[in-house]
């Protein structure tokens, strides 16, 4: 009989191995490595996700997650590709990957405004929000932050993966 762990290194392996195919069969270098960080990261949260599920499910979910935050589905963009290509290729359906799609984004907190960590670096020099800060709930350019408070600020912006707020408390002598 199967330990938890023996089951999750092969269901990981599985989902690792369709989302290679994918990417290799749709999309570039750059995808296949954001969807092998995020099995990865699906793969240590304990309990894993990825214990229940089918991995046609849950690769499918990966790569629409990823597509999601960074623009896959807009014809504008490179590269491109639709949900039922992407359905098509591991047999899923729209409802069950996107479903899917939504628990991956709300359990990573996908977001391109607060978080980077799943972003293709085009995105990233994209992303309008990349050089402000937030400050007592006011978002700012870093550029009008005094030259020192920028450098600080910039270091602890990408120790977070792209999000930072700060709160300034007067105190009063």
């Amino acid at each position: 009989m199967q330990t938890d762990r023996e089951k999750l290194k092969a269901q990981k392996e599985k989902i690792l191995e369709l989302v290679r195919a994918f990417c290799k069969a749709k999309l570039d270098e750059e995808y296949c490595r954001l969807a092998e960080k995020m099995t990865e990261k699906l793969a240590r949260k304990r309990p894993s996700p990825l214990l229940r599920g089918k991995p046609e499910i849950w690769a499918a979910g990966i790569i629409h997650a990823l597509g999601t935050t960074n623009f896959l589905f807009d014809r504008d963009f490179e590269p491109y590709v639709s949900l039922d290509e992407i359905n098509d290729f591991f047999g899923t359906k729209k409802s069950t990957s996107g479903n899917k799609a939504k628990l991956i984004r709300d359990m990573f907190k996908l977001d391109a405004r607060r978080n980077e960590e799943f972003l293709t670096e085009r995105i990233k020099k994209a992303n309008p929000f990349r050089d402000m800060v937030m400050i007592n709930g006011f978002l700012v350019p870093i550029s009008m932050l005094p030259e020192e408070l920028q450098e600080i600020v910039r270091q602890a912006k990408a120790q977070q993966g792209g999000n930072l707020s700060i709160n300034i408390i007067e105190v009063d002598e």
